[in-house]
C-alpha cells in the first residue's frame, strides 16, 4: 500500500495519461493498471483525466453508458484506492444525478476517493464549453450536461489541499482564485482565513484534429496552466486523454504537473503512461511568502470599473 512517507520526505504524486474508448471494461482495466504501477512507486495520490471512464462516440452512446456515482463503476474505483492504498482525483466521470429522469442530461463530475474508498469529494463541472472554431472543432456540452451549482471547497490530502475543477474551467481565473487553499478553507458554512498548502486540479481531454490544430494547441493549453499557477501560487496538476478515442476524436496528451512559480516539473509525452511529481510544500509556502500576491489584492476596487464609467464601450 502507498502510504503518506515519514516526515520530511516530499509526497510524490502521478498523473496518468490514457486514451479512453467507448469500452469501459478496457478502460478500467488500463486505468486501474496504471494506478497499481503508482502505487507501487510510492504515490499517495493518483490523477485521472476526464473521460477516464469511457468517451462515446457520439451523445447518445454518451448518455446510454453513464451512471450514478452509486453504481458498478465507481463502486470499483472505490475498491481500487482501498485495494492501494492511495487517493483517487477521477477527473470527469459522466454521472447520472437524481435529475436524470427529468432532465435526461448528466454531468460531468471529478470525483475524489479517500483510501478507504470513501468519497471525499464530487466537483460538478460550473463552466460548460459551447464553442464552435470553423473548420476544426465543435462542441454543445450544455446540449446534454447539466451545469454544477458550486464550487467546492480545497480537501486536505498527504500531498496538501487539493482544489477541483475539470478542463474549460482552465479558462476561468476566478475558480483557480477561489480555491486558493492556503488562505480559504470551508468550515461551518462560512469561509475562514488561515494559512495552508494545496494543489488545484484539472483534467482535461482536449478533443483536437490532427496536424496544424494540435500544434497551435500546445502553447495556449500550457500558457493557461502555467499562469493559473503563478497567479494562484500553487501547484497545478493537468491529467488528460491521449491518442485516438474514436473515429472521430483525437487527444492530446501531454498530461503535466505544474509548480507555484509556473515551471513545469513533470510531464507526460503522448500515449499512454504516467509521470511522478514530488509536492514541496516548502518551497509552495517559500513562493508565497517572497511575492505576498494575495495580501496585495484590491478586493475594494475589483468589479467597479463600470460604476466609475470607465468599462469600454460594447
Amino acid at each position: 500500500r502507498a502510504m503518506a512517507g515519514p516526515p520530511g520526505l516530499k509526497p510524490l504524486v502521478a498523473v496518468g495519461q490514457v486514451t479512453s474508448t467507448p469500452d469501459k471494461e478496457l478502460n478500467f482495466a488500463a486505468c486501474a493498471g496504471l494506478v497499481r504501477e503508482a502505487a507501487g512507486r510510492g504515490a499517495c495520490l493518483v490523477f485521472l483525466p476526464e473521460g477516464f471512464d469511457y468517451i462515446g462516440s457520439d451523445t447518445a452512446q454518451t448518455l446510454s453508458l453513464a451512471e450514478g456515482l452509486d453504481g458498478d463503476l465507481m463502486g470499483r474505483y472505490a475498491q481500487l484506492a482501498r485495494d492501494c492504498g492511495v487517493w483517487l482525483s477521477l477527473g470527469g466521470f459522466h454521472e447520472r444525478g437524481q435529475d436524470w429522469a427529468t432532465t435526461q442530461r448528466i454531468y460531468n463530475c471529478h470525483v475524489l476517493l479517500d483510501p478507504a474508498g470513501r468519497l471525499a469529494a464530487a466537483y460538478r463541472k460550473t463552466h460548460l464549453c459551447d464553442v464552435e472554431l470553423e473548420g476544426r472543432v465543435t462542441m454543445k456540452e450544455s446540449s446534454f450536461t447539466n451545469p454544477g451549482a458550486e464550487i467546492l471547497a480545497p480537501v486536505s490530502t498527504p500531498a496538501g489541499k487539493l482544489g477541483l475543477s475539470i478542463c474549460y474551467d482552465l479558462r476561468f481565473p476566478e475558480i483557480s482564485l477561489a480555491l486558493r487553499p492556503s488562505f480559504f478553507e470551508y468550515l461551518r458554512g462560512r469561509w475562514h482565513s488561515r494559512p495552508g498548502r494545496g494543489a488545484p486540479t484539472l483534467s482535461a481531454p482536449h478533443p483536437l484534429p490532427r496536424g496544424a490544430a494540435v500544434r497551435q494547441h500546445r502553447v495556449p493549453r500550457q500558457v493557461l496552466l502555467r499562469a493559473r499557477a503563478i497567479e494562484s501560487q500553487c501547484y497545478v496538476v493537468a491529467a488528460a486523454q491521449t491518442g485516438k478515442n474514436h473515429e472521430r476524436r483525437t487527444s492530446y496528451g501531454h498530461s503535466l504537473v505544474v509548480d507555484p512559480w509556473g515551471a513545469v516539473v513533470a510531464q507526460c509525452r503522448e500515449g499512454p503512461g504516467l509521470c511522478y511529481a514530488e509536492i514541496d510544500l516548502d518551497y509552495l509556502h517559500r513562493v508565497r511568502r517572497e511575492i505576498p500576491v494575495h495580501g496585495h489584492r484590491r478586493p475594494d476596487l475589483y468589479g467597479t470599473v463600470a460604476a466609475a464609467g470607465l468599462a469600454p464601450a460594447p
